[in-house]
């Protein structure tokens, strides 16, 4: 099948031109963004590849749909980034990589943990610019701490068994409870108790209408004084205002992010010429205590293999006709 991939990097043709020997798709590749703008470049081409920051909304898929695009193969797990209703209406089915490498998020997300807390990015410029002082860069033994986990699915299951060899007490919320996790004795509780216990905190559940802004103003006072935050799923599960707020009072000891929640306009490109005209972000990068990384937890050789792999895969199963297993259904559900 022709397949149009936008948002592209030298990285994904690799990949994708790489798996697709077994599949002999055709593939067009764009480096800019799909949106209602870029969509007449899909014209007459019956499947678009999509990624995180690409805006499928109603008037995007409509131009597509008019064009002719009858798949969207997102290649990440998350969709809230489609209109999934204006897909249906449009006659487009839409397809996923519901896991591409769990444990390269989870491990990114333990590699923040301990940079932060043992503050390497700090350590690593002073010695570059001969300062061997400890001074300021006072960590904690991660042995017995609490360690809260929002969203126990695949990711969080692998973050939570990492955070347990470092002999950690874990506690999670999910809606639903992961039973090999009950089993290796994580605790499940409420979200509040969550909250108030954890002395790390990570993020490791979808953005939906109920998630959004899940980090506020008023669950960061129910937090601990000088809690962690760890965040590599979705940028605007974090009010990043509030975020602010508790990093001046001091109420948030330190911060870690991959994710964020206006990172359209800025992650995955090189702005080191340009001055950054995201005021917030400009603050954010301000404090000494907050590590960013620009959306690269998923970046393994293992995790782009799979997603080449799995979206081509995708592909070819709707091609033949077959229903697909990583399909996303309009109410936001997967096909059983």
């Amino acid at each position: 099948m022709k397949m149009a991939l936008f948002s592209t990097k030298a990285y994904d043709k690799h990949f994708f031109e790489n798996e697709n020997k077994s599949y002999n798709h055709e593939l067009i590749f764009y480096d800019v963004h799909l949106n209602k703008l870029t969509a007449p470049l899909a014209k007459g081409v019956p499947a678009v590849c999509a990624f995180v920051n690409d805006q499928l909304d109603k008037e995007t898929l409509e131009i597509l749909a008019e064009g002719g695009t009858r798949v969207i193969a997102l290649r990440c797990a998350g969709f809230n980034n489609v209109d999934l209703h204006a897909a249906k209406a449009a006659g487009m089915t839409i397809v996923r990589v519901p896991a591409y490498s769990p444990h390269a998020v989870a491990e990114h997300a333990v590699a923040l943990i301990l940079a932060l807390n043992r503050q390497i990015h700090r350590a690593h410029n002073r010695v570059r610019e001969g300062n061997f002082a400890l001074d300021g860069l006072l960590g904690f033994d991660l042995y017995g701490k609490t360690v809260g986990v929002i969203g126990t699915g695949r990711i969080g299951e692998v973050f939570a068994h990492i955070m347990q060899g470092f002999g950690c007490r874990v506690l999670a919320y999910d809606v639903f409870e992961n039973p090999d996790l009950v089993s290796r004795g994580v605790k499940y509780a409420n979200m509040d108790t969550v909250f108030a216990e954890s002395d790390i905190l990570s993020l490791h559940c979808p953005l939906t209408p109920e998630t959004h802004h899940l980090i506020t103003d008023e669950t960061i006072k129910r937090m601990k004084h000088g809690v962690m935050i760890i965040n590599t799923s979705r940028g605007a599960l974090v009010n990043t205002y509030a975020l602010i707020k508790h990093l001046k009072s001091g109420k948030v000891g330190s911060v870690a992010l991959d994710v964020y929640e206006e990172e359209g306009d800025l992650f995955f490109e090189d702005l080191s010429n340009k001055v950054l005209q995201d005021d917030i972000f400009a603050r954010l990068m301000t404090f000494p205590n907050v590590i960013v990384t620009g959306h690269q937890a998923f970046f393994t050789r293992n995790a782009l293999e799979k997603i080449a792999s799995t979206t081509l895969n995708n592909v070819a199963v709707l091609e033949r006709g077959e229903k697909c297993e990583n399909e996303v259904l309009p109410e936001g559900h997967l096909r059983k």
